[in-house]
């Protein structure tokens, strides 16, 4: 029987690709809301699925700013933990009635769940 271990630059390479990679995603999403959706459509869209409209702007700042400082290693730990309400919250709010798979109409709660998982780990 053979044991495989890790040696400490994989496991901190490990970490470092899964923070840059979260951080992307978190980027990716915030800009979205930002630039292509706008303030203001993310807004109604939030409204319309009876959340406070504020609500839209907190998000698009927290996925700005956790992506960020995922990308950049800033106090990383501590951020990606205040990341994890927020994909609670999106999984109470959206997606959790869609079902489990997110390629459920409206996307199903699987996807944020491995975003909360992962900012753990």
């Amino acid at each position: 029987m053979s044991t495989v271990s890790a040696s400490p630059h994989t496991v901190a390479y490990g970490a470092a690709l899964l923070r840059v990679s979260l951080g992307a995603l978190f980027l990716a999403h915030g800009l979205t809301k930002l630039l292509v959706f706008t303030p203001a459509g993310t807004v109604a869209y939030f409204q319309s699925l009876g959340l406070p409209g504020p609500l839209a702007y907190l998000t698009i700042a927290l996925e700005l700013g956790l992506g960020l400082s995922l990308v950049l290693g800033v106090y990383a730990r501590w951020v990606a933990l205040l990341g994890v309400p927020l994909l609670l919250g999106t999984i109470v709010s959206v997606h959790g009635g869609n079902g489990f798979g997110f390629s459920n109409p409206g996307g199903g709660w699987e996807y944020p769940a491995l975003w909360a998982v992962l900012l753990i780990v």
